[in-house]
């Protein structure tokens, strides 16, 4: 794993690092209430288990997803969208904990966008091998509010681009509690997530839980 990483940016002192125009990493923001963002989650899957998807073009992802909030993201074979209701249970999906909500606002006012109220919250988990191709988050019909995304569980290289797919990504080590925030001239960029490495993380073992929060409507 070590050589994966040699060449990646030093991780600063500074927890707070701009990254592009509107762009924030926020290193170990989330460390603090991991205990009780983990519970949360675990709570949350509970009621609508992960499960992957299937792309437009039929491929079966490699993440297992799941949300909660008022709404959902869903894939399949009509396309990507946001549903109000599990499509695999019929059911509305689970209500967003209070912890996982806090912990979104505080990320996008401390990245200098206030007033952030998600309506979804993806959840995503990677195993070893599991990876996200480079994609814009262009799903939702508020692109004026910022995506807020939390790393939990084992450490990865994510890629964080410009809008134009033409122009190289950068990469990032995003380890447990880390929350990347990204909004205004960089919310529509590319990003994705390289294969996870092995490992064995204390308290998720061999996987990695990344939690994206959203606004969808105007």
């Amino acid at each position: 794993m070590t050589d994966l990483f040699d060449d990646l940016p030093p991780v600063p002192d500074d927890a707070y690092t701009p990254i592009a125009p509107g762009a924030v990493l926020l290193r170990g923001f989330g460390r603090g209430d991991d205990a009780d963002l983990l519970r949360a989650v675990e709570t949350v899957v509970t009621q609508a288990p992960l499960r992957h998807m299937q792309t437009p073009g039929g491929y079966t992802m490699s993440v297992a997803m799941t949300s909660c909030g008022s709404l959902g993201w869903v894939s399949d074979l009509q396309g990507y969208r946001y549903a109000a209701r599990d499509p695999f249970s019929g059911q509305s999906w689970p209500a967003m904990p209070d912890c996982l909500l806090a912990l979104a606002q505080r990320a996008a006012a401390q990245a200098g966008y206030a007033h952030f109220e998600p309506e979804a919250c993806l959840i995503n988990q990677y195993v070893p091998g599991a990876k996200l191709s480079l994609h814009q988050d262009k799903d939702e019909q508020d692109l004026s509010a910022p995506i807020i995304s939390l790393s939990l569980g084992l450490p990865a290289v994510f890629l964080f681009g410009t809008p134009s797919r033409k122009d190289r990504p950068q990469r990032w080590r995003l380890v447990h509690g880390d929350v990347v925030v990204w909004g205004g001239p960089s919310r529509l960029a590319y990003h994705g997530v390289q294969p996870l490495a092995d490992g064995e993380h204390v308290q998720l073992g061999r996987r990695r839980l990344n939690l994206t929060f959203r606004r969808v409507r105007v």
